[in-house]
């Protein structure tokens, strides 16, 4: 089974009157406004600016097919002085109760124009780090944070959701507590070696009674490279759908030759730690112009899904420059997803 992309993709494209979007709008968080029906997007942002700053944008669709921008301005910036004081990425948010929690990668110095040879040499050591500085500021290493929100206008920054010693990303939360704690799942890049398991950074698990003392939380292992298309890292994409079989969520991995792919897994509802079922194929691929032609040449990175009729709407980053959709009857997806071993 495959994700069918939208005829009329990509569904946003960069905006060359707002500066801070003019470069690239990608890796799009999705959710549901159970009231209206209307589906909205908080999407990462890009300046075409050499330090390659990022900000999250708003939009929002009637239909989950087309979207209009809420503002010509970010919905959140990046803090200027804090651990996310120069980029914000790769938002993923989860409604719990009244209030709307954002993961999103983020750093304290520039990230730089990866594409363009030596483009982030400038920024990867920073010249003003001093060696007793923490490890994140001397390495500039990507930390994970936790924003809230009840309305996308006015922000809590609660600080940083993992251990600031890790370069952590692809941090999701689950949308409620399961056995009284608060569940993440993670991708630290560093904890590869035989003391973990595993040749390549792959999908962690872990759970607090606070959301801030999940950074202290020990993890275990979720999954790890198992199949031909998952050669390099992967991680986890998309925040987990509660279904009666157990909670459906996307990942993604990275193949020999270089290209994200996606898989889907089942995990169960009481553990979610434990791995029910796994696909073992891969359901998209980098195929169309606007995956393969990019920043990033050969990608389809989601950060969030939406079921809207029976149908399960998968927003998601094509070539890290536009942000597209792909869609399949969920029910179907699942019926497949079943059929897999863990």
């Amino acid at each position: 089974m495959k994700l069918q992309r939208f005829a009329g993709n990509p569904i946003l494209t960069p905006h060359p009157d707002h500066p801070w979007e003019d470069l690239a709008v990608f890796n799009p968080a999705a959710w549901m406004d159970d009231a209206t029906g209307e589906i909205w997007l908080l999407y990462r942002a890009a300046e075409s600016g050499p330090e390659y700053k990022c900000w999250f944008g708003l939009a929002r669709s009637r239909d989950g097919y087309h979207f209009e921008r809420v503002s010509e301005q970010p919905a959140l910036s990046p803090s200027g002085e804090g651990f996310d004081g120069a980029t914000i990425q790769d938002p993923r948010v989860v409604r719990i109760g009244e209030w709307y929690y954002v993961t999103y990668a983020c750093r304290h110095y520039p990230f730089g124009q990866f594409w363009v040879p030596g483009g982030r040499d400038r920024y990867a050591t920073p010249a003003e780090a001093a060696p007793e500085f923490p490890r994140y500021l001397r390495t500039n290493a990507t930390l994970t944070g936790l924003a809230m929100t009840k309305d996308f206008r006015h922000w809590i920054r609660a600080g940083w959701i993992t251990d600031p010693l890790l370069d952590d990303r692809d941090v999701i939360l689950f949308p409620e507590k399961i056995g009284g704690k608060f569940w993440l799942m993670h991708r630290p890049l560093e904890w590869v070696g035989p003391q973990y398991g595993t040749e390549h950074a792959c999908a962690w698990i872990k759970c607090a009674d606070d959301l801030m003392g999940l950074p202290a939380a020990p993890s275990r292992l979720l999954i790890k490279q198992r199949f031909p298309w998952e050669t390099y890292k992967l991680g986890i994409n998309t925040p987990p759908i509660r279904t009666p079989h157990g909670w459906f969520t996307l990942y993604h991995a990275v193949g020999a030759d270089k290209f994200y792919r996606l898989g889907a897994l089942l995990l169960d509802l009481d553990d979610p730690g434990k791995v029910l079922h796994r696909t073992p194929d891969w359901l998209m691929q980098p195929e169309a112009d606007y995956e393969i032609e990019g920043f990033y040449r050969g990608v389809c990175f989601p950060c969030g899904t939406v079921v809207k009729d029976g149908t399960l709407f998968v927003y998601y980053g094509g070539a890290d420059q536009y942000c597209a959709l792909a869609t399949c009857n969920f029910a179907d997806l699942l019926d497949h997803l079943r059929s897999c071993p863990p």
